[in-house]
């Protein structure tokens, strides 16, 4: 099985690297559209800032190759961003795969929120361990409800049809989507301990 790694201007991918041979897996890393196109399996990780990631798959023609595929995709954290439909992150068109949009985290002056039901001033970005909910598809076999991932971002994908696990950070949001070949999760496998290291093994069994 061929696992690659899209290499692009916003990827964290020396860690995704790291959990992967953790379980066993090995992937290639690479920009170029042939090889990713015949990968069995991609994921698109990210972190940084929408409109310049946009831009640089842009020119790439990456955005057009990521919308293409048709093999099992996983985005994580600004990678399933990207996949939606917008991102308030300085008004950004995004991939489309997903409808959800993506928004700011707001309140509390922009430097931090009210979580529901009151109990003090959530920071943002919210940066750190949460658990994830109503858990669906494949993705999350083996996952047990309220399981606790790393996260790390002060943007979120509201809910909608695609949403397959929610988060509470202030208000629901989506922590894990999917539609068709594509899934995205929110938060960071590769930083997410066991629980982590079964979503990824369940992407590759896909």
């Amino acid at each position: 099985m061929k696992l690659v790694i899209i290499k692009y201007n916003a990827g964290n991918i020396q860690s995704v690297l790291y959990a992967l041979e953790r379980i066993g897996a090995s992937a290639v890393v690479t920009d170029d559209a042939m090889e990713i196109a015949a990968a069995d399996k991609v994921i698109f990780p990210g972190v940084g800032e929408a409109s310049t990631a946009m831009g640089y798959l842009r020119e790439r023609g990456l955005d057009v190759l990521i919308r293409g595929l048709r093999q099992p995709v996983l985005g994580i954290c600004l990678g399933m961003q990207l996949m939606c439909s917008y991102s308030e992150e300085n008004d950004t068109s995004c991939l489309g795969i997903f409808e959800e949009r993506v928004r700011k985290f707001s309140g509390g002056g922009g430097t931090g929120l009210e979580p529901a039901g009151g109990g003090g001033i959530l920071k943002v970005p919210q940066i750190g361990w949460n658990n994830i909910y109503d858990l669906r598809t494949q993705l999350f076999e083996g996952i047990a409800e309220k399981s606790y991932c790393y996260f790390v971002h002060g943007y979120y994908a509201s809910l909608g049809s695609h949403t397959i696990a929610k988060t509470e950070y202030g208000q629901a949001y989506s922590s894990g989507l999917h539609r068709g070949n594509f899934y995205g999760v929110q938060f960071h496998p590769e930083k997410s301990a066991q629980t982590g290291e079964q979503i990824l093994k369940n992407f590759i069994e896909l």
